[in-house]
């Protein structure tokens, strides 16, 4: 007979619970010290180890040959409660059994004592459903039950269970299992289970697992039942997710404004198995990755593969932030309207695409924010001399003589300056990095790691770069670099006055600029 994967790899001491070492290495001090409390409370998201917790408790203080806090497994108790045969560890669903009925039975119970095992222990699942009532008829049994019952509550909402019941238990929070936690776990079951699964397929499903390691299980279960390798584009095609590619380029056509792009890509999502509102949350998702690259530049936080930092710095660095803040309430606002309304999903999706297209479509104060951002940025442009102002055409009828065309300026090698002189530095260098960071990530690593001085007797600014891959990075996004610096209050008035050299000794010492 099949077993789910989840139940077959279901932890059986607390050293095989992942992700939860603050409360197993303490619960497992306690059974092998027989300091075991009276009642626990075990509060977290699902999937991420109460009730394997309690039932590894349960056979903990049962155990008649334990190993260093762990059962034995092997013991007739332990073997009784891994069977279910015995009646003196209970496991109750407190959604279906909420009144104070089965709770006046269970107080009367308590008092007889185990009838194989050393003690009798109740486990109380999703116990923030019982009634007030029910949590009244155990305060007194929970503050002072008799030596031989043991109670563990497990929640998923611990703000629903009464002061007076937490203030009776000892409380463990299980935290969400990280991904590579996850992955690792992952890996392991399908290499014991033959399953090919690729390191990326399971980052994809640990991260739709948000941090519950029985879904976690079920989804990998749920993929390989296909008998094919478990990629990340057969995980997206499974579960109707999205891969970060796709959601990459939905941003750009955002930018773009390719509404063909867009209105073909909610066609694929609707004929597809794909639901919109999975779409959208893939793609809020994104836009909060996004922002998090945006405020602090540091994507590792994320825990994504390299692959995926890449897209999602790319698209980050079309945006701003104000803009970033405007799409994400425009598609949070169509999420909930979609719930409410699932009839009208695709009406939704398609016209709050074209609002994030084209912030004038939309007159709230985020849409405004988002305009008025965008034009900040130009006008100081403009006032710097950066970007041509707008005028008015007028007609004219002389033949104008076609000036002759200038040289194209060929691209600067990255060579220290032959001629250097005196050095100052540059004030604000700092506030360079964030402005061009808010276009592009990458490029404000580039630039706080390189050392800026300006030369009066030549009127340029020269750039030592960290090492020749960064010169060549900053010096192709020359024109985004003057940018910058003309948005934090430096004085320069054109590109050219930019040189840009690798950060090589042999540059710095023929060109006498030992003190960059």
């Amino acid at each position: 007979m099949h077993q789910a994967l989840y139940r077959k790899y279901r932890p059986s001491v607390f050293s095989d619970v992942y992700g939860q070492e603050h409360i197993t290495s303490i619960l497992q001090h306690e059974a092998k010290n027989n300091s075991v409390s009276h009642a626990y409370l075990f509060s977290g998201s699902r999937g991420t180890g109460k009730t394997t917790c309690a039932k590894i408790l349960a056979k903990s203080v049962n155990c008649l040959n334990l190993k260093d806090g762990n059962p034995c497994g092997e013991c007739e108790n332990c073997r009784a409660i891994d069977l279910g045969t015995t009646t003196d560890v209970l496991e109750m669903d407190a959604a279906t059994n909420t009144g104070v009925d089965y709770i006046r039975d269970l107080r009367d119970n308590v008092l007889y004592t185990p009838s194989i095992l050393k003690k009798r222990v109740y486990i109380i699942d999703e116990a923030h459903m019982l009634s007030d009532s029910a949590f009244n008829a155990l305060l007194k049994t929970i503050e002072e039950p008799p030596e031989h019952v043991l109670f563990i509550f497990a929640t998923t909402e611990q703000h629903k269970i009464p002061a007076t019941i937490i203030s009776r238990c000892q409380r463990f929070e299980f935290r969400r299992i990280s991904m590579d936690s996850l992955v690792k776990r992952l890996l392991f079951i399908a290499d014991k289970e033959g399953i090919d699964l690729t390191e990326e397929g399971a980052a994809i499903i640990a991260k739709t697992a948000q941090g519950g390691m029985r879904d976690a299980i079920s989804l990998m279960e749920l993929c390989a039942g296909a008998h094919t390798k478990i990629t990340p584009e057969h995980v997206n095609a499974i579960l109707g997710t999205s891969s970060y590619e796709k959601m990459a380029t939905v941003a750009k056509s955002i930018v773009s404004k390719d509404y063909k792009s867009l209105f073909e890509t909610i066609n694929e999502v609707v004929a597809s198995s794909k639901d919109i509102l999975v779409f959208f949350a893939d793609l809020t998702s994104f836009y909060r990755d996004m922002m998090v690259v945006k405020s602090f530049g540091n994507a590792n936080y994320l825990e994504l593969p390299e692959s995926e930092i890449r897209l999602l710095s790319d698209a980050a660095s079309l945006f701003n932030m104000a803009t970033l803040i405007y799409h994400a309430s425009l598609l949070d606002n169509a999420y909930l309207n979609m719930m409410r309304n699932p009839t009208q999903k695709r009406l939704m999706a398609e016209i709050t695409l074209m609002k994030m297209c084209d912030p004038k479509l939309s007159d709230s104060s985020d849409a405004l924010i988002s305009r008025i951002s965008a034009l900040e940025d130009k006008l100081t442009l403009i006032s710097k001399g950066a970007l041509p102002s707008y005028t008015e055409p007028v007609e004219n009828t002389e033949v104008v003589k076609e000036e002759p065309t200038q040289e194209i300026e060929k691209p600067q090698e990255h060579k220290a300056p032959s001629k250097p002189k005196a050095y100052e530095e540059i004030f604000g260098w700092d506030e360079v990095s964030v402005k061009i960071g808010e276009k592009s990530p990458m490029l404000s690593s580039f630039v706080s790691k390189s050392i800026a001085r300006y030369c009066e007797a030549d009127n340029k600014y020269y750039i030592q770069a960290d090492n020749e891959i960064s010169a060549k990075m900053l010096t192709d996004n020359k024109q985004a670099l003057f940018d910058a610096m003309l948005l934090s209050e430096i004085s320069i008035n054109s590109p050219s006055q930019i040189d840009i050299f690798s950060k090589k000794k042999q540059d710095t010492k023929k060109s006498g600029l030992e003190e960059f």
